[in-house]
C-alpha cells in the first residue's frame, strides 16, 4: 500500500478514536516474553515525552519483554547514533518517538532495510508499520476553534512555529491556519515566533515580553499560540508579568503545570489540548506484541483520544487525566 493510501486509511480511523483504544485494550495483549524491544526517543525533558517513553519501558516489561531504551537529550546526531547501535543489535522490533522527520526518514529506512519492524510514536513514517499517536488534525482544529470562540473571531495573534519539521506540530499549525479561513479578522502577527530547545520558557517569556512592548495597547494582541504548551508556559508568565491578562494563551499537551494553569480563573492560560501520553505509550507496545504474534492486519494509524481543557471544564478534565 502507498504511503498516501496509507495517511487516508490511517485518517478515516480518527472517526472513532475512543472505539478504536477501547477495542485494542479489551483485546488481550500477547506476552512479549524473551523478545528485546529497542526504543529510541529523541528527548525526554518535556512532560509529554517523558510519559510517553514510561509507557513504552513499563508495558514491555509487564508484557515479559527486555526493553532497550535509548534517550537521544534532543541530540540529532546522538540520535542517529542510537539507532545505528540498535540496528547492530537486531532487536525484534524498534520503536521511534518523535524528531525531526527530514533527519530521520534515511534511518528508518535502513532499519526496515534491516529487517527490524519499525513502529513509531508520534512520527508518521511510510517506513512505520503503526504509528500510535494523538488526532493531531482534531487536536489542531478544536484548539483553533477555541481561541477563534474566546477572541469573537477578531483580533491579532502570535504564533510560534518553530518545528515545522516535526510532523505533528506541523499538523496542528496546518489546522489553526486552515481554520483561520474562517475568520478574516483575526491576523498572526509577523514574523511568527520561533520556539526553540532548550530554555524554551525562558525564551518564549523574552520573545512574548518584547511583542507586548512593541504592541503596548490592550486590543493590539488578543492570543499567543503554540504547537505545544512549553512556549504556552514562558507566553502566560510574560503576559502576566506585563499586566496584559486580556492576552489568552493556547498550546497543546496538557502538562500538569498548564492544565492548572487553563484552571485558575486569574490566569491568561485559556486553553490547552490535553494528550495521554503514557497511554500512547503503552499503546504502541501493545501492538507491538500483536504483531510479533502474528497479527499482520494493524491499522497503520492508532489514535488515542485527547481532551480539550478549557476554564470551563478544567477541574474534571484534570481528574480524568489523572492529574488531580
Amino acid at each position: 500500500m502507498s504511503f498516501r493510501k496509507r495517511l487516508l486509511a490511517g485518517l478515516t480511523l480518527a472517526i472513532g478514536l475512543g472505539a478504536l483504544v477501547s477495542a485494542a485494550q479489551a483485546q488481550d495483549v500477547p506476552s512479549l516474553k524473551g523478545k528485546r524491544i529497542g526504543i529510541t526517543v529523541a528527548g525526554t525533558e518535556h512532560y509529554w515525552d517523558l510519559k510517553a517513553y514510561q509507557g513504552q519501558i513499563d508495558e514491555v516489561k509487564r508484557l515479559g519483554g527486555i526493553p532497550v531504551a535509548l534517550d537521544a537529550g534532543r541530540n540529532d546526531s546522538r540520535q542517529i547514533a542510537q539507532i545505528q547501535t540498535l540496528i547492530a543489535q537486531k532487536p525484534d522490533v524498534i520503536v521511534e518517538q518523535l524528531g525531526s522527520a527530514p533527519v530521520l526518514a534515511p534511518w528508518l529506512k535502513k532499519i526496515r532495510a534491516a529487517g527490524i519492524p519499525l513502529f513509531t510514536v508520534d512520527t508518521i513514517s511510510p517506513y512505520s508499520i503503526n504509528d500510535t499517536t494523538s488526532d493531531n488534525y482534531s487536536i489542531g482544529e478544536k484548539l483553533a476553534l477555541q481561541l477563534a470562540s474566546d477572541i469573537k473571531g477578531r483580533g491579532n495573534i502570535l504564533v510560534f512555529n518553530g518545528f515545522y519539521s516535526v510532523p505533528v506540530c506541523a499538523i496542528r499549525y496546518d489546522e489553526l491556519k486552515l481554520v483561520l479561513r474562517a475568520f478574516p479578522d483575526i491576523h498572526i502577527i509577523q514574523p511568527e515566533l520561533r520556539d526553540v530547545i532548550p530554555n524554551t520558557v525562558q525564551n518564549a517569556y523574552s520573545q512574548v515580553t518584547d511583542l507586548l512592548q512593541k504592541y503596548p495597547n490592550k486590543g493590539d494582541i488578543a492570543a499567543v499560540w503554540s504547537a505545544w504548551d512549553v512556549p504556552q508556559v514562558g507566553a502566560t508568565q510574560a503576559i502576566i508579568a506585563a499586566h496584559r491578562t486580556e492576552v489568552r494563551t493556547y498550546g497543546v499537551d496538557g502538562s500538569p503545570d498548564v492544565v492548572k494553569m487553563v484552571a485558575d480563573p486569574n490566569s491568561p492560560a485559556a486553553a490547552v489540548a490535553a494528550q495521554q501520553p503514557y497511554l500512547i505509550g503503552k499503546t504502541a507496545i501493545d501492538n507491538v506484541a500483536r504483531y510479533l504474534a502474528g497479527d499482520h492486519d494493524l491499522p497503520p494509524y492508532t489514535f488515542v483520544p485527547a481532551i480539550l481543557v478549557n476554564k470551563e471544564n478544567a477541574a474534571e478534565a484534570a481528574k480524568e487525566l489523572g492529574q488531580s
